[in-house]
């Protein structure tokens, strides 16, 4: 007996709108799942959801495009490629990869506007920490044998509107926090778009009608922990749409 194992919406049924997108079938249109862990923010700190403990993520080292320094702390991570995508100076999405030969760090000839995901290219993961800066300021990291940054903010590309669809956030056994998701667009200042208490367990939200963000608009989820040494994680559903041009 022979099977039809294509999928129905190869032989014309319809599947479900999520679906869909996820499988790049929609013109325009493109899914962003983005995720952030702080391993042990301080009592009564507040921070970005993001791999440094205790800090605000540094948006000022942005204030102009430029190239980035990778840089290892361990010898077992020499000759190792890193990945980095971000935005360029025209915020359009743009993806490098770096080699690890330098102790002293390796620069990149790309010229970055903000970083999205740093990760691990192969199938080993990174010995020690990893950093990725922008001059002397740290604007990513892997922390040690993680593989990837867990950074909970983004910048919308260039010519697209972001949709943000849903929000997670989870906190330790016995430790509770107030999150906001902060955003900025272009020439303001950032503003609170939605904030929560989370204490123990996880607090979700879907967005009944989808949060629209512009483009070059910046994402940052901030935690203020009450509990010592707590761990917080973030997560967040983004669809992008593509803006259309003038009818």
């Amino acid at each position: 007996m022979v099977y039809d194992i294509r999928s129905i919406s190869q032989v014309g049924t319809s599947e479900p709108f999520e679906l869909q997108l996820a499988r790049g079938q929609i013109p325009g249109h493109r899914f962003v799942h983005r995720l952030g862990r702080v391993p042990a923010m301080s009592q009564n700190t507040t921070g970005t959801v993001w791999d440094i403990d205790d800090t605000l993520y540094p948006w000022s080292a942005w204030n102009t495009a430029g190239t980035i320094t990778v840089s290892r702390a361990d010898a077992g991570d020499a000759d190792k490629d890193v990945i980095i995508t971000g935005l360029d100076a025209d915020y359009n999405p743009v993806s490098t990869t770096i080699t690890l030969t330098n102790a002293t760090g390796n620069t990149s000839a790309t010229v970055f506007s903000r970083i999205d995901l740093v990760r691990m290219n192969g199938t080993s993961v990174n010995v020690g920490q990893i950093n990725v800066l922008k001059g002397a300021t740290t604007v990513a990291r892997i922390l040690t044998g993680v593989g990837q940054s867990l950074k909970g903010t983004y910048t919308v590309p260039a010519g697209f509107t972001a949709y943000l669809t849903q929000g997670a956030m989870t906190i330790q056994n016995g430790a509770d926090a107030t999150g906001t998701f902060y955003y900025r667009v272009p020439g303001d200042r950032f503003l609170i778009g939605h904030t929560f208490e989370v204490a123990s367990s996880e607090y979700s939200y879907a967005f009944t009608c989808p949060f629209p963000l512009p483009e070059k608009t910046d994402i940052d989820v901030r935690a203020s922990v009450r509990t010592n040494n707590a761990l917080v994680t973030a997560a967040y559903d983004i669809i992008l749409i593509q803006n259309r041009g003038p009818l």
